[in-house]
């Protein structure tokens, strides 16, 4: 009787699995050159997308350009039945006499795509939605802000495209966020809005430039990104700080673990692709949209192309000595943007589909020669086991692995807490998996 109650559960479980990936690879096999072209050919037509361009035009500047985007999500949203609730975000900034040099509303485009089981737990996939020249003021000439960063604002409205066919337990936003290049103020207003309204966040995506693959150097690759992550919270407390020189951790921050969840996710189910995982916030002295979010404590990270070409990027349009300057769609590789907008899709989709994270996970073994770890129970009665993963503390990713039955409370034997870092996942029945979850106290 028991050999069959084990038969009927491992053909459950591999049934689950199949269907897990099944999931995955449909939607990697839905992502479209030719739709994600037209988009950013499309954004590229509107001249100039500078945050102070031209609201009132139907043809040229921001305000066009927004209008847009948010049409494309409505249409995405009839094509499903109004599972998107799209909406205009918006916030009001005055001049600074730096990047803003006249008083300004900065219009976020948001597409909510809720979870049927936790509508209130979200994972978002951002793009931005304007563009620059070589002055970061001039709002008038044209800058087509091809692969920056249309490119990726196209990725987010076809990443919609191919979730929003689907039904899953947490909530997805896809939003354009605008003012990047004037100081990362539609993230700011985004990200202070998601703070305002109690969202749990899971972890933005934040992509901006996904279509380059030809460096300023000549170097030309398509098969390696770049993911950026900070290594712990910017707003962490001073205890939190002073007690990590005793028990580690300096580099297992919130984003970090979701950093890492794409790398191996990547690795999985699109193991042609090199990610790359960069421990920075962002570029050497430099941001994105996804700092705001991690200013907040929320998780964040950038996904992005390995090889900049700073002929392109920020650059007014010109040939000079022979070299053409200028963020031009003949610079953007489409299917290298196919790739890097399945690998935001299936990660979209694999933390939509995750189970709540272990709650409260404490970690013990001092002077004992095994780990010890207990959580609370939560309330998701889809989890069917959870699953410890360690590494050497010297490890970048995560080496080890063990399956753990549905408790709260566990003992990994023999293995000595002094020498490894360790994470607890919840599995759901379908074989989700949740972000790593990374002890945030110690016990006796």
């Amino acid at each position: 009787m028991k050999l069959r109650i084990a038969l009927v559960l491992f053909s459950f479980l591999i049934f689950s699995q199949n269907k897990k990936d099944e999931l995955i690879y449909d939607i990697i096999s839905n992502v479209s050159q030719e739709r994600l072209k037209s988009d950013v050919q499309k954004l590229v037509d509107f001249g100039t997308r500078h945050t102070l361009s031209d609201t009132i035009s139907k043809t040229r500047g921001i305000g066009a350009a927004r209008r847009w985007i948010k049409n494309s999500f409505d249409l995405i949203s009839e094509d499903c039945n109004n599972c998107l609730d799209v909406f205009f975000q918006k916030n009001y900034f005055e001049k600074n006499n730096l990047r803003l040099i006249k008083n300004v509303w900065i219009n976020n485009v948001v597409a909510i795509q809720k979870g049927l089981k936790y509508p209130n737990r979200f994972i978002i996939m951002s793009g931005d939605i304007d563009s620059r020249v070589s002055d970061p003021n001039n709002y008038l000439s044209d800058s087509p802000g091809a692969n920056d960063n249309a490119s990726g604002m196209a990725g987010t409205i076809e990443a919609a495209r191919i979730l929003s066919k689907y039904k899953f337990d947490n909530s997805i936003i896809y939003v354009g966020l605008a003012g990047e290049e004037q100081g990362l103020y539609g993230g700011k207003g985004f990200a202070g809005y998601a703070k305002k309204n109690n969202w749990d966040i899971i972890g933005i995506l934040n992509n901006d430039m996904i279509g380059n693959i030809e460096g300023t150097t000549g170097i030309v690759d398509s098969l390696s990104f770049r993911i950026f992550s900070e290594p712990v919270p910017a707003n962490e407390e001073d205890r939190e700080r002073y007690m990590r020189r005793f028990y580690g951790g300096e580099v297992d921050g919130n984003s970090r673990q979701l950093a890492r969840f794409i790398y191996n996710s990547t690795k999985k189910y699109m193991p042609n692709l090199k990610p790359d995982l960069i421990y920075r916030l962002d570029r050497f002295g430099r941001g994105g949209h996804h700092r705001p979010f991690n200013e907040l404590g929320f998780a964040g990270v950038r996904i992005m192309e390995t090889n900049e070409n700073y002929n392109r990027q920020h650059q007014d349009l010109r040939i000079e000595d022979g070299i053409k300057y200028g963020d031009v769609i003949e610079g953007v590789n489409f299917e290298y943007v196919q790739k890097l907008t399945s690998v935001n899709a299936i990660n979209l989709a694999l933390l939509a589909s995750s189970p709540l994270p272990p709650k409260n996970l404490k970690i013990g073994g001092i002077v004992e020669p095994s780990v010890r770890f207990k959580w609370d129970d939560n309330d998701d009665d889809n989890i069917i086991n959870y699953k410890v993963y360690w590494r050497k503390t010297s490890s970048p990713n995560w080496e080890f692995s063990k399956k753990i039955n549905k408790v709260n409370e566990y003992t990994l034997e023999g293995v000595i807490i002094d020498n490894f870092l360790f994470s607890i996942v919840s599995v759901n029945k379908e074989g989700f998996e949740s972000i790593y979850q990374f002890p945030s106290e110690t016990y006796r």
